[in-house]
């Protein structure tokens, strides 16, 4: 069974919607994919140690999902619907385009940092299911361009920019960005960090400013004022 939407989920046994416990005891299945999926990658991983880490019986998991493929691209929308959530709660009453960014990426990075199984699975759906890491990225793309389109309207970025084009691009940037910084990281004692480093979300707002406002240059001061020629 291949999972394409948002919509309220269904049991594949009974064809009907679950009730609310159904839906709390397919939440804990998972939680528990999302911990297996990232600790032993999609081919290592079984539904036997799905429902033992959930604390669920085997026959129970049927109820909720038909494979090993099924819940593992239940969990990429999952992750999808629970990162794009993040982001936008982050990102309410911000100011600009900019600060939306600015706050935006700070709501990706605090889940990534909770959440650091969304690089795998996500990078595990394109041999797993490469539909399901398309819709991932499509779908966080799709409401990207919608708020660069209104911020070109409202003069916040410059007109002459391609906003699927900066879409990718943005998308792209806070991927690695994230990987670089949360899910590389390590402190003394091997542990990563739970937050992205303030500078480092700084710098990144520097580049987007300059990059997307049609002002940026002019506000910027002279790189080579003082020095001497």
């Amino acid at each position: 069974m291949t999972v394409h939407t948002d919509d309220p989920p269904i049991s594949p046994a009974t064809g009907r919607p679950l009730t609310k416990r159904g839906q709390q005891t397919r939440r804990r299945l998972l939680e528990a994919a999302e911990q297996v999926f990232a600790d032993l990658g999609y081919h290592e991983a079984s539904i036997v140690k799905i429902t033992d880490s959930a604390g669920v019986a085997l026959g129970t998991f049927y109820l909720y999902f038909d494979s090993k493929q099924s819940i593992f691209e239940a969990l990429v929308v999952d992750l999808n619907s629970r990162v794009r959530h993040s982001m936008s709660e982050a990102m309410a009453g911000a100011a600009d385009r900019i600060e939306a960014e600015r706050l935006g990426f700070e709501g990706f990075f605090r889940f990534t940092a909770q959440h650091p199984a969304l690089y795998r699975v996500v990078r595990e759906a394109e041999f797993v299911s490469p539909a399901m890491l398309k819709l991932h990225y499509e779908r966080i793309v799709d409401g990207y361009r919608a708020g660069l389109a209104a911020a070109q309207r409202d003069g916040e970025i410059a007109a002459e920019l391609d906003t699927e084009v900066v879409a990718w691009a943005l998308m792209g940037a806070g991927e690695l960005i994230g990987m670089r910084y949360l899910l590389w990281e390590r402190d003394a004692d091997g542990c990563p960090p739970e937050q992205i480093d303030p500078a480092v979300l700084e710098g990144m707002t520097a580049f987007i400013t300059r990059a997307l406002r049609p002002d940026a240059t002019a506000t910027e001061p002279d790189a080579t004022e003082g020095v001497q020629r």
